[in-house]
């Protein structure tokens, strides 16, 4: 039953806040003191969040209403009203448009289209946690270098050295946008090239020694946890995507019959289509989980709910279970077995690129040619699952058989 003026007016406080809901995410909060504030709840990119909508009376059930359904059109157009509203905000704040906070939330709403939404979550985080609260209200200009090696050194000063190099790089990207709008003559953070220490390359840990590769497979195989855990466990070497990837699949990416997964651009890291190959095996495993879980939206849902995917230390957290240390072998691993030893098997290096999804120099030519190699891909994966195979049962495989 839809809430009505009358019911509104006649709420009375008790001594628990307490909610009448108005439908589709409204509802109205009714506090101990009498107050009565305007609420609306919603889901962006996989997390609820929530608005303020105002005060009742000041803002009536019908004005409530109107927000809510435009809200809602927003987020079913890809937009979150919540970043969007900091953006109104901000503009009412600030007394210029020139300010490094809103040259960098404009850079950011026009490259994000470009960008899978993980990245462009992080990227904005990364400026309102590190960047917004020291020199967020400066304009653009009048920053100096200095000042941004200031910001650059507090981040540094935690231990997140890697994030400071992002951020150093970002805010060039940011400078430059500024440059190029007219709200900026120069990009202080090239200045600062060499300011920071070098950033040592973390490499995630894998398994390669063919003997040892054995050994993991059958342990996988072995798996006795969660169903749906195993079955992603098992896909994750014969594919080799990157785990958020894996996680995040969904049924309608795939093509069991053409034995091809499709992973949209807006999920990959690079912005760009990827194709999968599906291996017998491959397909075996996802055959078998179909019944499960092929009804709902993700291959491999989280226990808690459907409608989300597994969390991103389900995998790594079955590879501690089976007796392997993060200094032995992670999920993102199996991308680094695959490519140690198919480049070791002398299959084409370009192939073995475009299949790992790895960054193409020229963004144009890479969104014109994820399916460049295909057969050769399509061949390749085959084999690499008849490899691993072969590795599990103990045999003595040297290479795979390309001809």
């Amino acid at each position: 039953m839809a809430l009505t003026d009358i019911q509104i007016r006649n709420a009375k406080p008790d001594t628990k806040q307490y909610k009448l809901s108005a439908g589709l995410g409204l509802y109205l909060i009714i506090s101990p003191n009498g107050g009565k504030w305007w609420r609306f709840r919603y889901r962006f990119a996989d997390k609820q969040k929530e608005l303020s909508l105002g005060t009742y009376p000041d803002v009536s059930l019908k004005e409530a209403t109107q927000k809510r359904d435009s809200y809602r059109s927003m987020v079913k157009a890809g937009d979150d009203p919540l970043y969007e509203r900091k953006i109104d905000k901000l503009t009412k704040r600030t007394a210029s448009e020139n300010s490094l906070e809103a040259v960098t939330r404009e850079w950011h709403k026009k490259h994000k289209a470009n960008w899978s939404k993980d990245h462009a979550e992080r990227t904005i985080t990364r400026f309102e946690k590190d960047v917004f609260p020291w020199i967020g209200s400066r304009e653009a200009n009048q920053i100096t270098a200095p000042e941004l090696l200031a910001v650059l050194r507090r981040v540094e000063s935690r231990g997140a050295l890697d994030t400071a190099h992002r951020i150093h790089q970002q805010c060039g990207q940011v400078f430059r946008y500024a440059i190029a709008t007219g709200r900026a003559e120069r990009d202080p953070a090239a200045d600062l090239k060499g300011a920071l220490p070098p950033n040592r390359a973390k490499h995630h840990a894998s398994i390669t020694e063919p003997q040892l590769i054995g050994g993991l497979m059958r342990a996988i195989n072995s798996y006795s946890g969660a169903f749906v855990t195993a079955c992603a466990l098992r896909l994750a070497p014969l594919v080799f995507v990157r785990p958020g990837e894996l996680r995040q699949a969904e049924w309608q990416e795939f093509d069991l019959d053409k034995a091809e997964w499709r992973i949209p651009a807006a999920k990959m890291k690079m912005g760009v289509m990827h194709i999968v190959p599906l291996s017998k095996q491959a397909l075996a495993i996802l055959r078998e989980l179909q019944p499960l879980t092929g009804s709902g939206k993700y291959l491999f849902p989280s226990n808690r709910t459907k409608t989300r995917p597994m969390s991103d230390n389900t995998l790594n957290g079955a590879l501690r279970r089976l007796g392997f240390t993060k200094d032995e072998m992670t999920a993102h691993g199996f991308r680094s077995m695959a490519s140690t030893l198919l480049n070791e098997q002398g299959w084409n290096s370009d192939a073995i690129e475009r299949q790992l999804a790895h960054s193409e120099k020229n963004g144009v030519r890479a969104a014109y040619n994820y399916a460049e190699y295909l057969p050769e891909r399509t061949k390749m994966m085959q084999a690499w699952a008849d490899y691993l195979h072969g590795l599990e049962k103990g045999a003595d495989v040297i290479s795979i058989n390309r001809g």
